[in-house]
């Protein structure tokens, strides 16, 4: 449950992270109210509704129930930020993007709220199964306290951030900007993973001590014997009748060794022995510490693709040809584009290389068990037990643990192939060199690229995109029609930048630049059966009484020339030569094109 939330929690800040408030809102303030009303009113009512098939099953029903609701709830909330707008409401919380941790903070909560819906119409369900009894603020608060640590460091950080951004230092301010300051955030996130968090996180899950006794002089034998030091713990996780362990701390001063009631009642001294190795092997192992890095490899390779991301995509074929089929504005699709992108990315991190860790971690935990007993075999009736008494799960499989039967399968064959454990070592540490080295050269690499060489000629092709995307809002404007005939024109696609003109013509036909950029294409277009030197005279003779201007005026000249008016061409690009003196060598050029031409026309006037 808690890997699965983690990737819930994980989606939901990444979606309002990424979440831009618009300028406005697209419905009214009562509008988005009304709206917002009535969808929290459906999801409380498919809360009731699937948790009312619970009731009368295993705790499995109430959490499948529970699993499937925590996803309508996600794509309720990125309704409620994307379609609503809800954030363009929240971020005045930011202080003007001074304190964005509180506008974030808000956006929490907003899930919660959420969540809150669920919990409210899911205690009666909860409450059968697990044979207790909650009110309803209680029952919140509790799964709130739950589900809480999850999202504290994100909260800390955030905050952290923030808080020293508003420092009046500038020497600092240029530290948390450069190649250091994402260090400095680090070391602060770790102090507060190794020092405040795991007895933050004891207080929610209320955790207390296990009682002087028989269970706990055995248990703080067992991990003398392996130089292992923690606070034992009993965790109440779903009443405590949940069979299952953890240990959770960096710092072995502010470690804990948690058990919940229900495995201490249900195994004996031996097999309670081998999960506490596991437990154990966590630590050995250095898996704590691993996760971390693990994160933060996370962060490290997001961040250097957050620049050349969109380059890529503005110089992909698909970006393109998703914008004309889905006839939506180009900058809003590359926004939702570049997130849906970093969001798969996070998805396929999480779920493939942070799972494929994590498993391998906790089949690497199991095989402790031969360093602390010598044999598997406690372990595997452990695991026997765990399975039949949690409802036959032991062939189930999720994406961050092997399959009980799994793990039992590896533990039976490490028991007969003790290599089996050499090999499972090398496999782990081999794969952490790949990570570790894949990520260096991420880092080394990226960084170096030009974004803008990864989608060379991006511009024009943008900038089609945006103009065609405004013209459907304008059609009317001549302006864009314009802009959109120029950048046709650049991109030598000529029979649409004539059409493009001649409709913008159509709308404002005494626009000189217009008549002149139509008349020089029908000119010089390359494709010769678009060339039209009659109807490029007419358009050239209205720009310039529209507006003399050198170049204007050499349109008109080649539109003499290229209609046999070879000494009207002369004299009007004579007339541009003495008006745009700064371009004269060009025209230099022209008049001894044209002068060619009068030669070979009337070789009387060389004499």
């Amino acid at each position: 449950m808690m890997y699965a939330n983690l990737i819930y929690f994980l989606v939901v800040i990444f979606l309002y992270s990424t979440n831009i408030p618009p300028a406005k809102p697209s419905f009214s303030q009562w509008l988005t109210l009304v709206f917002t009303a009535a969808a929290a009113l459906l999801f409380a009512r498919l809360s009731a509704r699937l948790f009312a098939g619970s009731q009368e099953g295993s705790s499995s029903r109430y959490f499948a129930a529970e699993k499937k609701l925590t996803l309508v709830a996600i794509a309720l909330y990125a309704f409620f930020i994307y379609g609503l707008d809800l954030k363009y409401y929240l971020h005045p919380l930011s202080l003007g993007d001074h304190l964005p941790v509180l506008e974030n903070f808000a956006g929490l909560i907003l899930f919660f709220l959420l969540l809150t819906i669920m919990w409210v119409q899911g205690r009666s369900a909860y409450e059968a199964v697990f044979h207790q009894r909650y009110s309803p603020v209680g029952f919140v608060l509790s799964n709130i306290k739950a589900n809480l640590p999850i999202v504290l460091p994100w909260l800390v950080l955030s905050a952290v951030f923030d808080l020293l951004a508003l420092l009046p230092w500038p020497g600092f301010q240029e530290l948390l900007t450069s190649s250091w300051g994402d260090l400095i955030l680090f070391g602060v996130f770790i102090v507060f993973l190794a020092l405040f968090f795991p007895p933050l996180v004891r207080r929610l899950w209320g955790c207390k001590p296990v009682p002087p006794g028989p269970l706990r002089d055995h248990i703080e034998s067992f991990c003398r014997q392996q130089g292992f030091h923690s606070e034992i713990l009993y965790w109440p996780l779903f009443e405590g009748q949940v069979l299952t362990a953890a240990v959770m701390g960096i710092v072995p001063r502010f470690r804990y060794l948690m058990i919940t009631p229900a495995l201490a009642a249900t195994l004996d001294w031996e097999e309670l022995d081998s999960v506490l190795a596991h437990e154990i092997g966590h630590v050995k192992k250095l898996h704590l510490v691993l996760y971390v890095l693990l994160f933060l490899g996370f962060s490290l390779i997001a961040g250097v693709l957050v620049e050349p991301l969109p380059y890529l995509l503005l110089g992909s074929d698909l970006f393109y040809q998703l914008i004309a089929f889905l006839e939506i504005g180009p900058d809003t699709f590359l926004a939702v584009f570049g997130g849906v992108v970093l969001l798969a990315f996070m998805l396929i991190y999480f779920r493939f290389v942070f799972g494929y860790f994590i498993r391998n971690f906790e089949r690497q935990a199991d095989l402790w068990v031969f360093h602390a007993q010598g044999t598997a075999r406690p372990l595997i009736r452990a695991f026997e037990k765990i399975a039949r008494l949690s409802g036959d799960i032991r062939d189930e499989k999720n994406w961050h643990h092997f399959g009980i039967g799994e793990r039992i399968d590896f533990l039976e064959r490490c028991e007969n192939d003790r290599s089996c454990i050499t090999r499972h070592n090398r496999k782990v540490l081999l794969s952490l060199v790949v990570y570790f080295v894949s990520i260096a050269i991420c880092l080394m690499i990226v960084p170096k690229l030009d974004p803008a060489s990864l989608a060379s000629g991006y511009e024009t092709r943008y900038a089609e995109a945006v103009l065609t995307s405004k013209l459907k809002e304008e059609p009317k404007n001549s302006m864009l029609l314009q802009m959109l005939g120029d950048l046709l024109q650049k991109k030598a696609m000529e029979k649409k930048a004539i059409a493009a003109y001649e409709k913008a013509l159509k709308n404002d036909p005494m626009n000189g630049e217009l008549c002149n950029n139509l008349a020089w294409l029908l000119l010089t277009a390359r494709d010769t059966s678009l060339r039209n030197p009659e109807r490029a005279l007419t358009l050239a003779r209205t720009a310039v009484l529209i507006r003399e201007k050198g170049y204007i005026l050499d349109t008109l000249a080649l539109a003499y020339f290229a209609n046999g008016l070879i000494e009207e061409a002369v004299a009007t690009e004579l007339k541009a030569l003495r008006l745009d003196p700064d371009h004269a060598a060009y025209y230099r050029r022209q008049l001894e094109k044209f002068g060619k031409r009068l030669t070979s026309n009337h070789p009387e006037k060389m004499k």
